[in-house]
C-alpha cells in the first residue's frame, strides 16, 4: 500500500559542481601470491588520488569482488567522504566494472584508472591543457610513451601528415618512461633511442605525445554515449579495452594523446620504498582551484573513420613506409630502424 505522494516525483535532477569523474575498478580477492602487496598498493593509489584532485572531482570506486578487508576499507572511505560513490559487485571483470561506473553519471570528463596508479600533483591541469590546446583530443594520458604512436593514432597522423606541428622532439622526462618499464618488470621496455625522442604534436607552447595508454587516461564522456557495448565477455584483456576505450575515441573523430611530461606512476603489484617517499611529498594543499576546461565538440563520419583508421593505417604502418615517415618527421636516418625495435 502507498500513502501520500513522493515529493521528488517528476522533479528535475539538480546540477552539481562536479565536472570530472574518476573511476577505479578494484579487484583484490586475497592477500596471497600475485595479490600479496595489492592492498598496500591500493592505499597508495587512493591516497595519492585524493591528495591531487581538485574539489570538483567525483570519485567512483567499483569493488569488483574483493575480499572482506578491502570491502571494509572502501566502506570507510565512503563514510569519511574521501570518495563519492562506491559500487559493490562480484567479479564481473575490469571493463564491466568500468561500465557500471559510467552508468548513471553525466560528467564532461571521465578518468578511468587501474588501482595501481600513483597520481602526481598537477596531473589534472596538465591533462586539461592538452584538451584545450588540441580541440580534437578525446583521450589524454598523463604518462607519455614513445611506443604509443601506432595504437589507434592513424587519424591524427593523417590530419597532420604534412604539418610541421607533427615532429619528433626530445623526451622531457626519460626517468618517467624508465619507471613504467620497471613497473611492468621490463627494464628494457624502452630502448636507448625511444628514451631520447617521441612523436609529438605542438600547438603554441604546448606539446602532446601521440598515443595514450590504458592504465590511466581521461576521456570526453561524450565518446561513450551510444558507442559502448553493454557487456564484454572478458574478465581482463582480450578485446575489452579496445572495444570500450580505444575504438569509441577514434570513431567519434577524436585523438588519443598524452602529456609531454610524466604526471603519474604505474606501481605494479609489489611495494617498494620509493612509493612511500613519493607519497609523503604530496600534500592536499598543493591542489589549486581549477576551472572546467573548454571542450570543443567534434563531428565524425563512418567513411572518415574507415579511410583514416582502416585504410591509411595499413599504408602508413607498412614496414617500408613507416621508416620514411619517421625520417620526414625528424628522426635521424641512422636511428630509425633501432627506434622501431621493441
Amino acid at each position: 500500500m502507498r500513502v501520500g505522494f513522493n515529493p521528488h516525483k517528476d522533479q528535475i535532477q539538480q546540477a552539481d559542481d562536479y565536472f570530472h569523474q574518476v573511476i577505479l575498478p578494484v579487484y583484490i580477492p586475497s592477500f596471497e601470491g600475485y595479490f600479496k602487496d595489492s592492498f598496500a598498493i591500493l592505499k597508495y593509489c587512493i591516497e595519492s588520488l585524493w591528495r591531487t584532485v581538485h574539489a570538483k572531482t567525483y570519485i567512483t570506486i567499483v569493488n569488483n569482488g574483493s575480499c572482506e578487508t578491502v570491502v571494509n576499507y572502501l566502506n570507510e572511505l565512503l563514510a569519511a567522504q574521501k570518495i563519492h560513490e562506491l559500487l559493490h559487485t562480484s567479479n564481473i571483470g575490469k571493463m564491466n566494472a568500468v561500465l557500471k561506473g559510467l552508468s548513471g553519471n553525466n560528467f564532461p570528463l571521465v578518468t578511468i584508472a587501474d588501482s595501481d596508479v600513483m597520481f602526481l600533483p598537477d596531473w589534472q591541469m596538465a591533462t586539461y591543457a592538452v584538451f584545450e590546446n588540441f580541440p580534437k583530443a578525446g583521450a589524454v594520458c598523463p604518462t607519455p610513451s614513445s611506443r604509443s604512436y601506432k595504437t589507434y593514432t592513424a587519424n591524427v597522423l593523417w590530419d597532420y601528415f604534412w604539418s610541421r606541428k607533427l615532429h619528433f622532439t626530445a623526451v622531457k622526462n626519460p626517468e618517467g618512461l624508465k619507471a613504467f618499464g620497471h613497473s611492468v618488470g621490463n627494464e628494457n621496455f624502452y630502448n636507448r633511442y625511444q628514451l631520447e625522442k617521441y612523436l609529438t604534436l605542438t600547438q603554441g607552447n604546448t606539446k602532446a605525445v601521440i598515443g595514450a595508454g590504458h592504465y590511466l587516461a581521461t576521456y570526453r564522456s561524450e565518446i561513450f554515449k551510444n558507442r559502448l557495448p553493454k557487456h564484454t565477455k572478458y574478465r581482463l584483456g582480450g578485446t575489452s579495452e579496445r572495444d570500450i576505450l580505444d575504438i569509441p575515441v577514434v570513431k567519434s573523430g577524436y585523438y588519443r594523446l598524452a602529456t609531454e611530461d610524466n604526471f603519474a606512476y604505474h606501481l605494479g603489484n609489489v611495494t617498494e620504498p620509493w612509493m612511500e617517499e613519493i607519497l609523503q611529498t604530496i600534500t592536499k594543499s598543493a591542489v589549486s582551484p581549477i576551472k572546467q576546461p573548454v571542450l570543443v565538440a567534434n563531428s565524425a563520419t563512418k567513411i572518415g573513420y574507415w579511410i583514416k583508421t582502416k585504410l591509411f593505417s595499413r599504408l602508413l604502418f607498412n614496414k617500408n613506409i613507416l621508416p620514411l615517415f619517421f625520417r620526414c618527421k625528424g628522426l635521424p636516418a641512422n636511428v630509425v630502424q633501432s627506434y622501431l625495435k621493441n
